[in-house]
């Protein structure tokens, strides 16, 4: 007979959100045989792009196609502001567990940053596993915000006023990202924000035990997703790359400056504040975050809640005073 370990208490407004979304039919594991299903849009349901552009008029939106890992074409969302342009980018990842998910996923608060203060946010299609594993989603990441920052002053963007962003599954990309670009000598970052990264393959944290089961995001969907990124690579093994799991780095020293959240209530709980004390470590600046009561994703599925407005509004803060 297995026992659920002790753990933290879900805020009860945001159990309930939880709990509706499973009796709804969100799926208790994500797993990459149902991934290409979760890909298609929902009939009658708007889009995240058509809901950001009708919350913010004074934002507009475009494509572009470049060149992604090895050549193969991938596009990049740009929104941008009708009003003064202020000389920062955000450069965007989206989230999914690297299997499902679009650069559309986070349309809204993206064009909310570009309304409020003024960017230009670039947000990238990378492929997503298990049809695409590792190394082509983080070179896709990163081939996207070279072109972002080699094309930033005819976006009205200063290339060295660019923060990389990303959540849960983009998160690890964000920090991938600036990894490859200090270890490559790529464009300048100016920081990284890493919402709930999903930046370790072990599990060996108190919290990946705590939350293995309910919760958004759960050891089976864990599993499938770094399964389905690594591919032939040994989850758990010697040989995982520190740009597939960022946590894996010994050596984070010359990164650029930080911002870390991430829901008490989670899988990522502990491995995420571990990333933000080994960068601490490292000596580069770390702005830490833990949501009492949170699960993962929850500002996403919960807007309204007081804890998603704090999470949105430390976000925007954060990279107000980061761009200037």
């Amino acid at each position: 007979m297995t026992t659920t370990p002790v753990r933290p208490a879900y805020d009860p407004d945001l159990a309930a959100v939880l709990a509706g979304m499973h009796e709804g039919g969100f799926p208790a594991a994500i797993t990459s045989d149902i991934a290409p299903a979760l890909r298609e849009p929902i009939p009658g349901v708007p889009s995240n792009l058509e809901l950001a552009l009708a919350a913010f008029p004074d934002v507009t939106h475009r494509e572009v196609r470049v060149p992604g890992y090895q050549g193969e074409e991938i596009v990049l969302s740009i929104f941008e502001p009708t009003g003064e342009r202020r000389g920062g980018g955000v450069y965007w990842m989206h989230g999914g567990g690297m299997m499902i998910g679009d650069r559309f996923m986070s349309a809204v608060p993206l064009a909310e940053w570009v309304s409020r203060l003024g960017l230009v946010a670039v947000s990238v299609e990378y492929r997503l596993a298990p049809e695409h594993p590792y190394p082509i989603p983080t070179e896709d990441a990163y081939a996207g915000f070279v072109w972002f920052a080699e094309n930033a002053a005819s976006l009205g963007v200063d290339p060295a006023n660019i923060v990389v962003a990303g959540g849960s599954a983009g998160g690890n990309l964000a920090a991938a990202v600036a990894l490859l670009a200090r270890d490559r000598k790529g464009p300048a970052i100016k920081g990284q924000l890493l919402a709930y990264p999903m930046t370790e393959d072990r599990d060996a944290s108190p919290s990946a035990e705590q939350f293995a089961e309910g919760g958004l995001w759960s050891k089976a969907s864990n599993d499938s997703g770094w399964a389905a990124f690594l591919g032939p690579i040994q989850r758990g093994g010697p040989d995982v790359p520190i740009y597939a799991a960022p946590a894996r780095a010994t050596d984070l020293s010359g990164l650029p400056p930080a911002f870390i959240d991430v829901g008490e209530c989670e899988m990522f709980r502990d491995d995420d504040i571990a990333y933000a004390q080994r960068l601490w470590a490292a000596g580069v600046s770390v702005e830490l975050h833990v949501y009492p009561g949170a699960w993962h994703g929850f500002e996403s599925f919960a807007p309204d809640h007081p804890l998603s407005q704090r999470c949105s509004r430390l976000r925007t803060e954060w990279l107000a005073a980061r761009l200037g």
